[in-house]
């Protein structure tokens, strides 16, 4: 039991006391975060900037760039979407959970493809390239930007790309020492299925109502 404790938890002990409570708060608001995206809560935007914030300053500290870059994106679209999802016409949301359309599929694409040229780069500007570490980060980070731009437009697909970046990034930093935020990332992905499923869900409901009333 110790061996695995100390496998799991060994990095920990060159971190300060701050850093560790940082760590742990961060991934408090980012589990509180999720769980308020699966129930299409606005709330997932401020709890979400909370713990973004806070991984911004520890991933500057760690010299962790992918990393970095994509919580700043977070904090950046956490705003568009927080602004996105407390629109209103009438008492009643303008912008409701839905499916992608052809145009939407392109722009996430675009988006895609842009951040990892971008990523790319700056790895490249900065030599960053050490490190197989890195040429995953570029991947999960074009995977995210699309991921938080769907959720902004509540699209249902976000939950696909939050779900297939998390499996990546459960192994990858855990590789890096980040154990908790490691664990953090394995609550991510049962929830985004989760939330996954309770998109559709509402999906499928609001279609039904909607035959109902016609």
């Amino acid at each position: 039991m110790n061996q695995l404790f100390e496998a799991l938890f060994s990095q920990y002990s060159t971190y300060s006391a701050l850093d560790i409570v940082l760590e742990l708060t961060a991934v408090f608001f980012g589990v509180v975060s999720v769980l308020y995206a699966k129930k299409n809560n606005v709330l997932v935007y401020p709890s979400g900037i909370v713990g973004s914030v806070i991984f911004v300053y520890l991933l500057i500290k760690w010299g962790l760039f992918g990393d970095f870059i994509i919580n700043i994106f977070y904090v950046v679209m956490s705003v568009y979407g927080w602004y996105l999802w407390t629109r209103k016409s009438n008492g009643k949301d303008l912008l409701n959970i839905s499916r992608t359309n052809s145009k939407e599929k392109i722009i996430a694409s675009i988006i895609f493809i842009t951040a990892f040229i971008f990523i790319w780069i700056i790895y490249i500007a900065f030599d960053k390239f050490d490190n197989w570490t890195a040429y995953v980060d570029t991947l999960t980070t074009a995977i995210f930007f699309s991921g938080m731009w769907l959720m902004a437009k509540r699209k249902i697909e976000n939950w696909i790309f939050w779900i297939v970046g998390d499996i990546i990034t459960i192994p990858l930093y855990f590789y890096k020492g980040l154990t908790m935020s490691s664990f953090l990332y394995l609550i991510y992905t049962f929830i985004a299925i989760a939330g996954f499923l309770a998109w559709r869900k509402s999906i499928e409901e609001s279609k039904s109502l909607k035959l109902e009333t016609v």
